[in-house]
């Protein structure tokens, strides 16, 4: 199992701020995962639509769309964060 975590308008969109899943066989980097969840359709589908607006920690370390995945433990995602 590994725990998936939302931040800001993921999170709005799903209706959950996280939940715990076991990763698919063929889903090996976060884009990967963004597909998988997704194909859940609704908030799911409407939250993952465009894996570019998308960041990625896991295990709590940023990690590129592509990133080989592991066995991580935490998987979050969340919007780009812009300071001022």
């Amino acid at each position: 199992m590994v725990s998936l975590l939302y931040f800001a308008w993921v999170r709005e969109k799903i209706g959950r701020d996280g939940e715990e899943i076991v990763l698919p066989p063929h889903v090996s980097t976060p884009a990967a995962l963004a597909a998988h969840l997704a194909e859940q359709g609704g908030g799911y589908g409407d939250a993952f639509a465009d894996p570019s607006k998308l960041r990625c920690a896991v295990d709590q370390a940023m990690v590129a769309m592509d990133a080989p995945l592991g066995t991580p433990k935490e998987i979050a995602f969340f919007p780009p964060v812009t300071g001022g």
